[in-house]
């Protein structure tokens, strides 16, 4: 065994660079089985984050679907989701470009089948017996706020017809076994779709327009997500009315609870084609629930409420399908297709066969091979913690130590602290093996990635303790989770860094402003100015602030107060900005303004500007360029010589 290095945290040698974070790994998601043939979607940072559809064959051939420059990505709600749909062969998809819908089958070039237009589409099915595809459109014609659809499109003619409107939002639209009935989900400002929702079921007329519409389920206190028929046509969905969202079926015009429990069968909709369950069965369903910070799969029996939990080694999972069973008229067991990690394993495309109990791994986010690519001694095991915050309040999180099996710190040295605060800010952190996490531990970080209070999988109440406290309650969480770390001599009480995206990009501002922790603070595509933010963002979340913050501009005092940029007074700590200048979810100006301010006051400050990115950074250079970068400045800041040659960052007001 080589002798360890004694070197101090932050100057240590790792194999996990930034070039490795992005090499060979990919996003994955939409899921489709088609027969015996499964199709997903993956995020190709090395062909500047384009978006794939591939197909895998029975015999494990995988094909590209859609050739290049298409890219299966639709901006409806600017998140989008559910951008492909497969029906017996044929592949639909919505292209980035234009935002148009194409349809292809493998080997041919796809064409287009809606007009050139200021539509988006997403979260398509296809309605065989009329032989159109029902979707979620949303329209941007007019110079107004898009309008959003239930809308058919007939696949011969191409002529589009709307099939339910009149609220701001829709998504999930599902037939019935038989397509005699349409399920849907809808909401209004100022909800969010985890505040209120609504689930409604109708028949169809001789033309194919919604009859007899029914209200099932939700409202302005009760989220409904996942509407699912069974195979002999009842509707299932998940409700949180009882504050955790557990899973229900309507039968004879009530909804009954399949299984009571303080845990979570549904998710956050921040994205369209989610799911978390299946039918296997008439009788049985295949389920995702999270329960303290942890995800399970297991099965569950419609008539006796009984769950069976399915051993298996991943603590995050999502985006379940099934394939063969009785609901697919297969006969039993069948196999289950979903989205899967670990602390010790990237996120994967699994195939779980239920009569072997087997698994078989059919795509990796992060082709690590054998002993993680070399990297056993280089990764850090997340721990899960609580600790106490502000009104007698629990916080959680995932504390990540330092890992590196080449180096040690000298005996007096504690080693620096990187808080994560994440997106959302109704998302929630991931046990997943992150290598962008493990970059950090593995040159002398610890790390503490936080679920504050609003994050999801912990139960309404505690989505709800962020209702009007955006600002506070997150910020107090961040902070106390250093505090509490300081105090068990974890980490060092003088080198403190917050970091976080979006939403997580406000928490790290506000806590750098609005509290004497931190001595540092990254802030990729963050909000700075709440008011502008309000005034200047699309319609998914133009009105999400009301219930964060309070309606705007009734409560304008309330933004000035918990915007950093109306207090960069009280922030006297370097910040370094990353922000892409295609976003229009946060608009470059929220980052131009801060350093702008930051740069006249004096603070040490850095602005990183990507050309060509949207809301989340997907081309291979500039996420390799943004870590280091990062990296670089808190070694400026803290004082430690990064091992690894940076492009240096130019940092103004520092001397």
């Amino acid at each position: 065994m080589a002798q360890l290095q004694v070197a101090p945290y932050g100057s240590w040698r790792s194999p996990i660079t930034s070039e490795r974070v992005v090499a060979k790994t990919v996003r994955l998601s939409g899921i489709h089985v088609d027969g015996d043939t499964v199709y997903w979607v993956e995020g190709r940072p090395e062909e500047g984050g384009r978006a794939v559809i591939v197909r895998r064959d029975p015999d494990g051939g995988t094909t590209d679907i859609n050739p290049p420059p298409f890219n299966a990505r639709t901006r409806v709600h600017e998140y989008g989701g559910g951008e492909t749909l497969v029906d017996r062969g044929v592949v639909y998809f919505s292209n980035f470009a234009d935002q148009r819908l194409y349809r292809v089958v493998p080997g041919a070039v796809p064409e287009p089948i809606t007009p050139e237009a200021a539509l988006r589409y997403a979260d398509g099915i296809v309605d065989r017996a009329r032989n159109r595809i029902i979707c979620i459109r949303e329209d941007h014609t007019g110079g107004r706020e898009p309008v959003n659809t239930v809308t058919a499109i007939d696949l011969a003619t191409g002529a589009q017809t709307v099939l339910v409107a009149g609220n701001d939002f829709y998504a999930a639209p599902r037939l019935s076994p038989d397509g005699t009935r349409l399920a849907w989900l809808t909401w209004n400002h100022p909800n969010m779709p985890w505040d209120g929702t609504e689930l409604w079921v109708a028949g169809f007329d001789a033309d194919g327009m919604p009859v007899d519409a029914q209200h099932v389920a939700g409202g302005e206190r009760e989220s409904v997500f996942g509407p699912t028929w069974s195979p002999s046509g009842v509707l299932t969905f998940a409700s949180d009315r009882t504050s955790w969202w557990n899973l229900y079926r309507w039968e004879a015009g009530r909804a009954r609870c399949l299984v009571e429990m303080a845990a979570e069968f549904g998710q956050p909709m921040w994205s369209f084609g989610m799911s978390t369950y299946a039918y296997l069965s008439g009788d049985t369903i295949v389920c995702i629930y999270a329960q303290d910070g942890t995800d399970h799969l297991a099965t569950l029996s419609v008539a006796t409420g009984t769950l069976t939990e399915i051993s298996i080694p991943y603590t995050s999972m999502h985006h379940i399908v099934v394939a063969g069973g009785t609901a697919a008229g297969r006969g039993q067991p069948g196999r289950v297709y979903f989205l899967g990690g670990s602390p010790t394993r990237a996120t994967a495309l699994i195939e779980w066969d239920l009569a072997t109990r087997t698994e078989r791994v059919l795509r990796c986010s992060a082709e690590l091979g054998a002993d993680h690519g070399g990297l056993a001694g280089y990764l850090s095991a997340p721990e899960p913690i609580a600790y106490p915050t502000a009104g007698g309040e629990m916080a959680y999180g995932l504390f990540y130590p330092p890992a590196n099996r080449d180096f040690i710190a000298p005996e007096d040295e504690l080693p620096p602290l990187l808080v994560i605060s994440h997106g959302g800010p109704t998302s929630a952190t991931s046990s997943t093996l992150n290598l962008s996490i493990q970059y950090w531990t593995g040159r002398g970080f610890a790390v503490l990635d936080v679920n504050y209070g609003g994050s999801t999988g912990y139960g309404r109440a505690y989505r709800e303790r962020l209702v009007g406290q955006w600002g506070v309650v997150d910020v107090d969480d961040c902070a106390n989770g250093a505090r509490y770390l300081v105090a068990q001599r974890r980490v060092d009480g003088n080198r403190l860094a917050i970091r976080g995206g979006s939403a997580g990009g406000y928490t790290t501002l506000s806590a750098l402003a609005f509290r004497d922790v931190f001595h540092a603070g990254a802030s990729h595509y963050g909000v700075s100015d709440l008011a502008a933010l309000a005034r200047d963002t699309h319609k998914f979340e133009s009105r999400y602030l009301d219930r964060l913050v309070g309606p705007y501009p009734a409560c304008e005092d309330i933004y000035e107060e918990r915007s950093p940029l109306r207090n960069v007074g009280t922030l006297n700590c370097p910040v370094i900005f990353f922000q892409g200048l295609e976003d229009a979810v946060v608009p470059p100006s929220q980052a131009e303004l801060m350093v702008r301010a930051l740069r006249h006051k004096g603070v040490p400050v850095a602005y990183l500007a990507f050309e060509g990115e949207q809301h989340g950074f997907r081309r291979a250079e500039n996420i390799k360029r943004a870590l280091d970068a990062e990296f670089f400045f808190y070694g400026r800041i803290f004082g430690f010589a990064p091992a690894d040659a940076i492009e240096p960052v130019p940092i103004e007001n520092l001397e």
